[in-house]
């Protein structure tokens, strides 16, 4: 028996998933197909990470249908306070009452659900997982995937979203520009004696930046995610630190801002690289999220990117379809790459630039790091573009980042 929708999706994380609860609300199927069992990935402690989501992309949840699932589980940030090793001037980003939160806080797991539950109840989503694709062919007819059982599912457009080792980029031939980073950021959730007030710290030091990023409270306590950037050769030293010396040098780097500490979960590791690719398509084929690129978290723009791709594509296939073209057309696929190439080249070559900047050792690159610093500081207009870029609403948005329909 073969199989057909619109459109096959090669990975059900969170792009791949949003893409099809997207697509779904316009009558455009699609199959998911994922490799991991969803019993698994849906565990509490699967993925115990939290995300910041800019606001632009929060409303793009929204629009898809995801507001009442996510309501009150996200934290609104509203101010973004950066620092250079905790030295005066900082540097605040507050967030106007008209425009609302730069961003939410939210825990992974509550968006892992609210995609999968509205996966599973839309009509024309096909959900296969844990699934492998054995062989892809794509070609001016449409495209084709057989998985390991055998079956055979054919479409009009290959979307890959398997993330950063994405098989379908390689089969493609797409070239990657990628290096590692010599860091490594070391995550877990931490209850706090004072109140966050809304408030996102980012402190940077020349062996990698250290971020205090606001959660809601959980019963009764104070809580903040923790990203603290170290060294790869001193990673495991910090990971296995106990809990006092841990907790000691985190209120040392970050100012005792928070007062006492304690911990909510236990920290996690996770090796840092960039990874960069100028083109997005092929023939019936189109990559989004961190197949097609992945950066460093220092501006918490990850995810916020990939979602952004699943905007655009969505605008671009909504009205492809309305004008009666084949969903694999080439001139859709051109207009997918030129619309999303530009915003994510800015944002990697700038996240790749900061993390190089604040590395630099020495009096005197802290002091020009905080000249610089002083002069954003001064100059309102500085300030409105980087908190526009932090909300995600800068340049041409796809309607779905504004919050409205297609």
């Amino acid at each position: 028996m073969t199989l057909k929708a619109d459109i096959i999706i090669l990975g059900g994380g969170f792009a791949g998933l949003t893409l099809a609860i997207a697509l779904d609300r316009y009558d455009i199927t699609s199959i998911v197909i994922d490799t991991a069992p969803p019993v698994h990935t849906l565990k509490k402690d699967f993925d115990g990470r939290t995300t910041a989501i800019a606001s632009a992309c929060w409303k793009l949840l929204q629009a898809i249908g995801l507001g009442n699932s996510l309501e009150g589980k996200g934290c609104p940030i509203q101010i973004v306070r950066v620092s250079d090793q905790l030295k005066m001037p900082d540097l605040r980003f507050e967030s106007s009452k008209e425009d609302g939160p730069s961003g939410y806080m939210l825990e992974n797991r509550y968006l892992k659900q609210a995609l999968n539950e509205a996966a599973q109840a839309a009509q024309n989503i096909t959900l296969l997982r844990p699934a492998h694709a054995i062989e892809t062919e794509r070609n001016n007819e449409g495209v084709s995937v057989t998985l390991a059982d055998g079956q055979k599912i054919t479409a009009s457009l290959l979307v890959g979203a398997e993330g950063r080792a994405s098989p379908t980029r390689k089969e493609a031939g797409i070239n990657l520009a990628h290096w590692e980073y010599n860091h490594v950021a070391v995550i877990c959730t931490l209850f706090h004696e004072k109140p966050h007030q809304h408030i996102a710290h980012e402190i940077f030091y020349p062996k990698g930046p250290i971020a205090l990023l606001p959660m809601q409270d959980e019963e009764g306590r104070h809580r903040s995610a923790l990203v603290w950037t170290v060294p790869r050769r001193e990673a495991d030293a910090v990971k296995k630190l106990s809990e006092r010396p841990f907790l000691a040098e985190v209120s040392r780097l970050t100012g005792d801002v928070l007062g006492t500490l304690d911990f909510a979960s236990k920290p996690m590791a996770y090796p840092l690289s960039f990874q960069y690719t100028a083109k997005i398509t092929d023939i019936r084929l189109a990559l989004i999220a961190d197949a097609a690129h992945g950066i460093h978290p220092i501006a918490g723009q990850g995810l916020n990117l990939g979602l952004r791709d699943v905007a655009a594509l969505t605008e671009i296939l909504v009205e492809g379809r309305r004008l009666g073209l084949d969903l694999g057309d080439s001139a859709l696929l051109s207009r997918y790459e030129r619309w999303r190439s530009l915003d994510n080249l800015t944002v990697a070559a700038v996240t790749d630039s900061l993390v190089h900047l604040f590395a630099i050792p020495g009096r005197t690159a802290s002091f020009f790091r905080r000249t610089g610093l002083n002069v954003v500081r001064y100059l309102p207009f500085v300030k409105k573009m980087f908190l526009s870029e932090a909300r995600g609403d800068r340049g041409k948005l796809p309607r779905l980042l504004t919050g409205k329909s297609l």
